[in-house]
This record gives structure tokens, C-alpha cells and sequence, in this order.
């Protein structure tokens, strides 16, 4: 409820704003004024209908209203970027103008920002819908010989809900058995809503033909994650809830450790919160360790415990740049492979979306990541 008010009030601001310089400086009569503030204000209420049924409408249900309220919440942040652009235009020719001129400038700028929504939004859906698969290599230190070529296919971020649902995924499986990774592993937000709505979208992840591994994300502690938890082996699928295990070639081993949330222990549900030594316990000091962790936060934890390799997602690549780029206040980095300390840290872009069907800059991936022995 907190984050559907506060995103309720960032909205009121932004039409506010949008009303003064699309509406109020550019259409001179008080009829097309009233217009004006009327469709604001009813695509306003739009986005704001689609904050407030997210636990009152089914996926289907609620498509539709998604569909409408989310495109036009793109639209209006990205003409708001550019009307902000647009007040430098006006603090530079100030002295210059007339009421005249200023009518004439406030529609340039308003007609250029809807031109520039309106691409930004259009290119950014249909990027949404095209998921590619990258391949990284990545070379572990104490990575045995035996497990040299080794792949994980990394995916993150599916949000299965109103705008994804199981046609979407079975691509998404398809994609990645096409793939033909040694292990899947699923790192977190998988879902937006409950077991009884969303139970036949996730149906696909039984195809996987990879063992398959699944650790929280955020969005499960908004959608029921006990009962996802319960749900996800019913369809093949391997929970690591602060644990491990252990991946043998001969005398070689392999490690794989996952753990809950960071957001788990605030979640309210019991025995759920991020523990990374609970994870580890019992490893050898010189056997390789992959951890997946849905917030790339966490590698901080895993440097010092000595991990090899953490797996992440959550950022989206940040999804709508620049607008999401703000999610480098609370992260290390938003996509890709980066070392810190003496772990490596890769953060898939994820393959789905939150809010708005549009991608901006971050195209959606499904990675392969190839270990590699020194």
C-alpha cells in the first residue's frame, strides 16, 4: 500500500506538470483546456486503477486495464523528460519572449516531447518482445578441469501477471532448452501474484529440460512466496532457500548455493531471510562456489564469504533509461559481468518486465554462461 501511494502521488505531480505545459501554455481556449485536463485526468486515474487492483483483479482480468494504464504511464515519463529538457529552451530565450512567442515555443516543445514519447515507447515494446540469448565466459579460479564448459543458463525478472503469461513463457523455455545449458537457473521475481491466479502461466517450467534451480526474488514476497515455494517442485523445480548443492564430475565438485530475498526477512513470512553462511556451511575452503541471489547487492556478503561466481537480476538493466537508471542508488552495477573482490558478479538484464511492456536500452536476455578452469 505505501509503494501504491507514493507511486499514486509521483503520478498527480507528473499530470499536474503535463497540464501546465501541454495543456495550460499551449491551448489558448477555456473549452480545449477543460478537454485537456479531462483526458489527463482520466489516463491518470488509469494508471492509478491499475495500482490499486493488483490484488483485486485475476492476470486476465486485469490485462486490458495493464495494457492501457502502463503504456501511458511510459509515455507521460518520457514526455515529462523532455519537457524538463524543454525549461532549459525556456531559461535561455526568456528575455526574448512575448505572450505570442511563448505560445509558439510552448508548442514546439510539447509537440517535439510527444513525438519523442511516443518513438521512445513504440521502439521500447517492440524490443520488450524480442529476448535474445547472450553468451559469457566467465573463468573461475578454483574451477576443476572436470567442469571446464560447464553452462548455466541465467534468467531473472519473468513477472509472470497481467502482461506475461504462459504462451510467453513457453517461448522463454523453448529459447533456453534450444540453448541446451547444463543447469537453469531462475534468479528471483519470477512472479506477480498468487498460486491459485498464476499456477497455469508457470505450467511451461516443467519443459525445462535442464535441472532447474529458483531462488526469491522481491516480487515473491508480494505474491505468496510460501506457497510458490511449495508450488515450484510440483513443476520440477528446485528451491534453494539458504542452501546448497553439490554438482559431482569423479572426485570434482561444483557447488551451487542459493538464498532467499534480501527484502525476506522484512517479508513477514516465517523462516524466510537471506543467509549466506547457512548457505555455505560445510564447503571445502578451495571448492568453487555459484551463488544465485536475486539483488546484486548481496555480493557484497559474497566477496567476503568467498564466492567464486554470484548470479543476479532485479535491475532489469535498468529497463527505462535513463529514467531507471536510479536503481545504481541501491546497487552496485545494473547489468552485466564485473569483478568485486575476488567475485565475480554477473546481473542478467532479465527477460520480462515491470509496469510498463517497454524496454528502453535493456534489451531482455536469457544468458548463457560458460564456466571456465584456469
Amino acid at each position: 500500500m505505501g509503494f501504491a501511494l507514493g507511486m499514486i502521488a509521483l503520478l498527480l505531480l507528473v499530470h499536474l506538470y503535463l497540464y501546465k505545459r501541454v495543456v495550460h501554455d499551449v491551448v489558448s481556449s477555456r473549452r480545449g483546456r477543460i478537454l485537456g485536463g479531462a483526458v489527463l485526468t482520466l489516463l491518470g486515474l488509469t494508471v492509478t486503477a491499475v495500482f490499486l487492483t493488483r490484488r483485486v483483479l485475476t492476470a486476465q482480468q486485469a490485462e486490458a486495464l495493464n495494457y492501457v494504464g502502463y503504456f501511458w504511464f511510459a509515455l507521460a515519463l518520457y514526455a515529462g523528460l523532455v519537457l524538463l529538457v524543454g525549461e532549459l529552451v525556456r531559461l535561455a530565450l526568456r528575455r526574448t519572449m512575448n505572450p505570442e512567442r511563448r505560445r509558439f515555443l510552448s508548442r514546439v516543445i510539447a509537440g517535439t516531447a510527444g513525438v519523442v514519447a511516443i518513438g521512445t515507447v513504440g521502439y521500447g515494446a517492440i524490443e520488450a518482445r524480442r529476448p535474445r540469448v547472450e553468451r559469457r565466459e566467465i573463468t573461475l579460479d578454483r574451477l576443476s578441469p572436470a567442469f571446464d564448459g560447464f553452462t548455466i543458463a541465467a534468467v531473472s525478472d519473468i513477472h509472470l501477471g497481467p502482461l506475461v503469461d504462459g504462451a510467453d513463457l513457453r517461448g522463454f523455455v523453448a529459447t533456453i532448452n534450444a540453448a541446451r545449458p547444463d543447469a537453469v537457473a531462475v534468479v528471483g521475481d519470477l512472479v506477480d501474484g498468487s498460486v491459485a491466479d498464476l499456477g497455469p502461466y508457470a505450467a511451461p517450467l516443467r519443459d525445462l529440460d535442464a535441472d532447474t534451480f529458483f531462488v526469491t526474488g522481491n516480487h515473491e514476497y508480494y505474491s505468496g512466496a510460501a506457497e510458490w515455494v511449495e508450488f515450484l517442485p510440483t513443476l520440477g523445480i528446485r528451491v534453494l532457500r539458504n542452501e546448497r548443492v553439490t554438482l559431482r564430475r569423479g572426485t570434482d565438485v561444483l557447488h551451487l548455493a542459493g538464498c532467499d530475498d534480501r527484502t525476506a526477512a522484512a517479508s513477514g513470512v516465517p523462516g524466510h531471510g537471506f543467509d549466506l553462511d547457512r548457505a555455505l556451511t560445510g564447503r571445502g575452503p578451495d571448492e568453487p562456489v555459484v551463488l544465485l541471489a536475486h539483488q546484486p547487492v548481496m555480493v557484497d556478503q559474497a566477496a567476503r564469504a568467498g564466492v567464486d561466481l554470484q548470479i543476479s537480476g532485479h535491475t532489469h538493466g535498468g529497463q527505462l533509461t535513463p529514467l531507471t537508471h536510479v536503481a545504481l542508488f541501491d546497487q552496485p552495477v545494473l547489468a552485466g559481468l564485473t569483478k568485486i573482490g575476488g567475485t565475480w558478479l554477473y546481473v542478467t538484464r532479465g527477460i520480462g518486465f515491470w509496469g510498463p511492456p517497454v524496454r528502453v536500452g535493456s534489451p531482455p536476455e536469457i544468458t548463457v554462461l560458460t564456466l571456465r578452469a584456469p
